[in-house]
């Protein structure tokens, strides 16, 4: 059973930073890209960015230059590092972990529960 931890959202000014982390456990060994989503009521989830398991990384232009998505392959985690926050970055947070499709399994993607980053202005 694949099960994501998230951690770290909360109620921030304009300008300030927050670091989300995010660990998975159960079949870690099939891991492959990590990443983070975004869903404000009435939206749909938007990604802000994802990393392989290499290192390689992707980000939604929004996060870009503001935000940096990194992952500890030894303890399964992948964190986003979110600095300069702006109001409209306001939203659920979600993890995502997607399995490498060579280990069998009913799935190949798990979400974390989402944690709340509020930014006021």
């Amino acid at each position: 059973q694949v099960q994501l931890v998230e951690s770290g959202g909360g109620l921030v000014q304009a300008g300030d930073s927050l670091r989300l982390s995010c660990t998975t456990s159960g079949r870690t060994y099939c891991i492959s890209v990590m990443g983070w989503y975004r869903q404000t009521p009435g939206k749909e989830r938007e990604l802000v960015a994802t990393i392989t398991t290499g290192g390689s990384t992707n980000y939604a232009d929004s996060a870009k230059g503001r935000f940096t998505i990194s992952r500890d392959n030894a303890k399964n985690t992948v964190y986003l590092q979110m600095n300069s926050l702006k109001p409209e970055d306001t939203a659920v947070y979600y993890c995502k972990t997607v399995l490498n499709t060579r280990c069998p399994s009913p799935t190949y993607y798990y979400w974390g529960q989402g944690t709340q980053v509020t930014v006021s202005s």
